[in-house]
């Protein structure tokens, strides 16, 4: 019925991966026709290939059933597109303070907000590789007992399809990265654990430098 949460499947039924992957896919390719050549990590089509040749192998081994193998491609995979944007924003943050950026106005914002969107898919990857023990672990059990994000729905009944009914997908975790980028701030989700707290306060750091930075370089210019 329409207004009804989305219950948690029944154990037995992985959580589908193919929107994380989507997501590492589109972080990588980011970079192909955006950014400039002294902020993109050289050579620029390494990222999107070296991530699109993790990701074949990845589906593989979910499909035929190792997931340790499978957590380890995700992990490397992460770690590379994290390398590569937090690469690209310090270059980015260089340029800007020794004025010696190579673009015009309108470059320099797109390749802030390619930045800013890869910041939201990046952390959104690492909060749903790491919460609960991955994905992996999050499908042998049922609902969403523990995590170090309380989302709203784990609060409610569950005969409204809340509670331990209830498990969060990656579409949460995106949301989730989305709102720290923007208000800076988790919004209407707790968080519980002194490592998620930390992430998020790097999140919004990265989501923060290129606000400010984009802000000065404005009133620089003007």
């Amino acid at each position: 019925m329409p207004g009804e949460l989305e219950p948690r499947s029944a154990i037995g039924e992985p959580e589908p991966r193919w929107p994380a992957l989507v997501a590492l896919l589109a972080s990588s390719l980011l970079y192909i026709p955006s950014l400039p050549e002294n902020i993109a990590f050289p050579p620029g089509w390494l990222p999107p290939v070296l991530i699109a040749t993790l990701i074949v192998p990845t589906i593989i081994t979910h499909r035929r059933g190792y997931p340790h193998a499978n957590y380890v491609l995700l992990m490397v995979a992460s770690v590379l597109i994290t390398g590569f944007t937090l690469w690209s924003l310090s270059l980015l943050v260089r340029s800007l303070l020794q004025r010696s950026f190579v673009g015009s106005p309108p470059s320099l914002l797109e390749s802030a907000a390619v930045l800013w969107v890869a910041n939201v898919l990046v952390f959104a990857l690492w909060y749903w590789l790491l919460v609960a023990g991955g994905p992996h672990m999050r499908d042998q059990r049922e609902g969403h007992p523990d995590g170090a994000f309380l989302f709203p729905q784990m609060t409610l009944s569950d005969a409204t399809g809340g509670g331990s009914a209830w498990s969060p997908r990656f579409v949460d975790y995106l949301f989730l990265a989305f709102n720290t980028s923007t208000a800076l701030s988790p919004t209407d989700t707790v968080v519980l654990y002194r490592q998620a707290k930390m992430g998020m306060m790097l999140q919004a750091i990265v989501s923060l430098a290129i606000i400010v930075l984009l802000a000065a370089y404005a009133v620089n210019i003007l």
